[in-house]
């Protein structure tokens, strides 16, 4: 239920009835420093959040027995629980959905299928915002030479500064939380341009093209994989 080896006092609550997502949200933000408690139901949410007093709330829409909306609403008319930050995490996509759960008090929404390392960010700029301590390597992924600040949404390569715009670093972003994973171009373009993924174009492939030649020596991290997408090293290669 609690993730190993804590690195700093705040606790990050999961809440979601599918194993595969509350598997992989609890990996990435324990491995940016943050302690993880996980529930799969409405009830032990409340139940936990009242007894652990979590900094933040990873809440699904979609529960068993009480929805997330009920459970926002409950956090939110308890004393003991009323300042504890939520993130809604849901595969609803309407608008009347993202006012009701922010009308009851949700700091954030992020539908699925979503980018883990927009989760953590979404995760630090929050806790930011209500003055609780942000682990010191939530923000930083290093990867050979190539070094990704999310919260400054900036990168440099040995040191450099690199330009990228907003569409190429959340595409970089991407490709290297989820490092050594093949992701289809239909795929990326759902995650980073949210369009539909039967969308025929050559959008992800031109970025992909400018991305390399902007992080130079680096760009060698990102393989094509052909016929599918591409991949990030998760390790670089010789020579670095």
């Amino acid at each position: 239920m609690i993730s190993p080896a804590p690195t700093t006092t705040d606790r990050i609550l999961v809440v979601d009835d599918e194993p595969e997502i509350v598997a992989l949200v609890a990996y990435h933000l324990a491995k940016s420093g943050y302690r993880v408690s996980t529930a799969s139901s409405g009830q032990d949410a409340l139940e936990l959040a009242r007894r652990e007093r979590p900094a933040l709330v990873v809440l699904d829409l979609m529960l068993p027995g009480m929805s997330g909306f009920d459970v926002l609403e409950q956090l939110r008319l308890d004393e003991s629980t009323r300042d504890i930050a939520v993130i809604m995490l849901t595969a609803r996509r309407e608008e009347p959905d993202r006012i009701r759960g922010l009308s009851l008090g949700a700091d954030d929404y992020l539908t699925k299928p979503f980018s883990p390392a927009e989760l953590v960010l979404r995760v630090a700029a929050i806790l930011r915002r209500t003055g609780s301590p942000v682990p010191a390597g939530a923000d930083a992924l290093v990867i050979g030479p190539l070094h990704i600040d999310r919260a400054a949404m900036s990168v440099n390569v040995g040191g450099q500064a690199v330009d990228l715009t907003p569409t190429e670093f959340k595409l970089l972003l991407t490709l290297a939380e989820r490092r050594g994973r093949v992701q289809g171009r239909g795929h990326l373009l759902e995650t980073v341009w949210e369009a539909a993924p039967d969308i025929q174009t050559r959008t992800v492939d031109m970025h992909v093209q400018r991305l390399r030649t902007k992080l130079g020596t680096a760009g060698d991290l990102i393989e094509t994989v052909r016929g599918f997408g591409y991949r990030l090293r998760s390790t670089a290669p010789r020579g670095y």
